[in-house]
């Protein structure tokens, strides 16, 4: 069989105790037999451990920070393409995804293929905008609250009950029980994310999760529903296990249909004790999580490296339930020089 030669650079190599997607989607591409790739690993900061993973990352560069600005990351991005040659893109970041979405025709002139969601899609879902989202497309979602000042969280008190959560606008969560736990992890979150910072009600229940993938005209490619099993003080899974769940399919293949998602998603939810589903929030990407997807049978990163391609991608009707994943730590030897070198040259 003739496998197709592709260079694919890839984000979210920051493989640790809080693990972006990068790693995950570069194993479900390997595994994938229709490719032979060349993974270039997209990297913010010197010690993100996908740099130093040379059996999955052939290449790393460095690329500045989405808070640099768009000029800047799409000058480097046009500089790494002229050496080599990207056919596909993965951006696995919340943050930075607005930046590669606006840039998206750009890209495709230069040869460079994403896919990814609409601006009005990514922006429609965003956690302080949830309640109309709910509203827009009959589901069931938390009351919440978008702060901009610690002075508007005393009035909290009329509005909500605690415990209640505290959210930043890309990433992080945190329960708290008291007006002091609002206020102190208002100014951690801040100080990381920015604002506004999102409050959000409570809801009693297990957390369960969905991973999918839209083609844009309403079909859903995959999904695969995941209880987590054991999650880090971070809320991150660091083992989960697929369920047989068809109501959070029907769901997710509504929800699909109703936005015409186009790219990855995962849907976090809370399923209460009467078997209500609510949305606590929808990420416009791939999970870190992914693995476990094609692991139980669905290689979603590899379907979206064909989507991207504008290859006509068959859906996948099954998946296998019961199907766990356990993260571990795991202690890479390296040399002093490798960093030296990726934080001198910006490239390893």
């Amino acid at each position: 069989m003739n496998r197709r030669k592709l260079n694919i650079a890839v984000t979210g190599l920051n493989n640790t105790d809080n693990p972006g997607p990068g790693i995950p989607v570069i194993r479900g591409i390997r595994d994938c037999e229709d490719f032979d790739v060349r993974i270039i690993g997209l990297a913010y900061d010197n010690l993100e451990p996908g740099i130093y993973m040379r059996e999955l990352v052939d290449k790393a560069y460095q690329i500045p920070f989405p808070s640099a600005g768009s000029d800047a990351l799409l000058e480097r991005i046009r500089y790494i393409h002229s050496v080599e040659k990207i056919d596909v893109l993965i951006p696995n970041f919340d943050a930075e995804l607005y930046t590669f979405m606006k840039a998206e025709k750009e890209l495709l002139s230069m040869g460079i293929h994403t896919f990814l969601p609409t601006i009005t899609q990514f922006e429609e879902r965003h956690k302080a905008y949830l309640p109309q989202f709910g509203e827009k497309y009959d589901l069931l979602v938390p009351r919440s609250k978008t702060l901009t000042s610690t002075a508007d969280i005393y009035a909290l008190r009329q509005e909500f009950s605690y415990p209640l959560l505290v959210k930043g606008k890309y990433y992080e969560a945190y329960i708290a029980y008291n007006e002091e736990q609002v206020v102190s992890y208002f100014n951690k979150i801040n100080v990381k994310w920015g604002l506004p910072i999102i409050i959000q009600e409570y809801v009693k229940g297990t957390e369960v999760n969905v991973v999918a993938l839209g083609n844009g005209q309403g079909n859903t490619i995959g999904a695969v529903p995941m209880r987590k099993q054991y999650i880090t003080d971070k809320g991150k899974a660091w083992g989960g296990i697929t369920l047989a769940d068809e109501q959070m399919l029907e769901l997710t293949r509504e929800l699909i249909r109703k936005t015409q998602w186009r790219g990855g998603m995962e849907l976090e939810m809370i399923k209460t004790a009467d078997s209500r589903y609510y949305i606590i929030e929808i990420n416009p990407r791939i999970p870190a999580w992914v693995y476990l997807a094609v692991g139980a049978g669905q290689n979603l990163p590899a379907a979206l490296v064909k989507l991207a391609l504008r290859e006509n991608v068959t859906p996948f009707n099954t998946y296998q339930v019961g199907k766990m994943f356990i993260r571990y730590s795991f202690d890479m030897i390296g040399d002093i020089s490798q960093f030296e070198q990726f934080s001198i040259q910006g490239e390893i």
